[in-house]
């Protein structure tokens, strides 16, 4: 494999993806990851730069937070999406969170973590552990024993319960598609139809949410008691009422991006293993 990588941006795990790609005798170059020192001397002064030295452009995981600017939490920099985009045509482009601005761009080859199914499954599992983390920290009594609501039941959701599961949990998880409940019941844990969310909610002690729209908002919120944690690891915007959960006194937690916060290396050897997977395959 000859090819050359372009850094730019991004959390932990992608500093920890330049030093993997260099250990395994690859070129790198950065940019908007000035605040790591032992980097500096693969930076490159320019955008322009960075990607005219590179094959491979890999970047943050999700692509940006707010649609505007490149997520660069390592940076001074703010380099918008748009510069990126018009700088970065006729490469190899990886990232999460990808907009369909850029991956429609027929003069480029775009490939978004977050949709290839074996780095999603992988990154499911650090999420999973980061949010059980926050959970013990913030919750004042043992997760073991504890009525723990999982809502969605997706990659995350299923890793999730199962781990809360195996510490002793009462886990119960909403979904609103039958196959899903039928697997809930088959796996061991309580499942909970959407539509009877409401009359459920007073129960619980821990919520985790993987859902990314409003579903705890302020009339459900009335319903959570106020002991209870909730634990959001829905992307932007969310899923709670943040602001009302807070008037209601309510701890709330959003848990963005667990895994470069919570296990960075083992995040960016996902991230790495896909990459070549992606590279042979091609």
């Amino acid at each position: 494999m000859e090819n050359k990588f372009a850094i730019i941006g991004g959390d932990n795990r992608l500093v920890n993806l330049a030093k993997m790609l260099l250990e395994d005798g690859f070129e790198i170059t950065t940019f908007a990851l000035e605040k790591v020192p032992e980097l500096q001397k693969f930076a490159c002064s320019s955008l322009e730069e960075t990607v005219a030295k590179s094959d491979i452009i890999v970047s943050s995981i999700p692509l940006s937070k707010d649609g505007t600017f490149v997520n660069a939490p390592l940076s001074n920099v703010k380099l918008s999406l748009e510069e990126l985009h018009q700088k970065a045509k006729g490469k190899k482009m990886m990232a999460g969170k990808i907009p369909e601005t850029i991956k429609q761009d027929e003069t480029m080859e775009v490939y978004d973590f977050l949709e290839i199914e074996e780095y999603a499954i992988l990154n499911a599992i650090a999420t999973a552990e980061g949010a059980i983390q926050i959970a013990m920290e913030e919750y004042p009594k043992t997760l073991s024993g504890s009525n723990i609501l999982v809502m969605g039941f997706g990659r995350i959701g299923k890793v999730l319960s199962k781990m809360l599961q195996g510490m002793g949990a009462k886990v119960f998880c909403e979904a609103r598609k039958n196959e899903d409940l039928a697997y809930i019941q088959a796996y061991g844990y309580t499942p909970i139809h959407l539509k009877n969310l409401d009359e459920n909610l007073g129960n619980f002690d821990i919520i985790f949410n993987n859902i990314p729209v409003l579903i705890l908002d302020k009339k459900r919120l009335d319903l959570v008691k106020k002991e209870a944690l909730i634990v959001d690891l829905a992307s932007n915007p969310g899923g709670t009422d943040f602001e009302y959960a807070k008037q209601k006194e309510i701890k709330t937690i959003w848990a963005l991006a667990l895994p470069g916060k919570c296990a960075p290396i083992s995040a960016a050897e996902y991230v790495r293993d896909t990459i070549y997977s992606i590279i042979e395959r091609n």
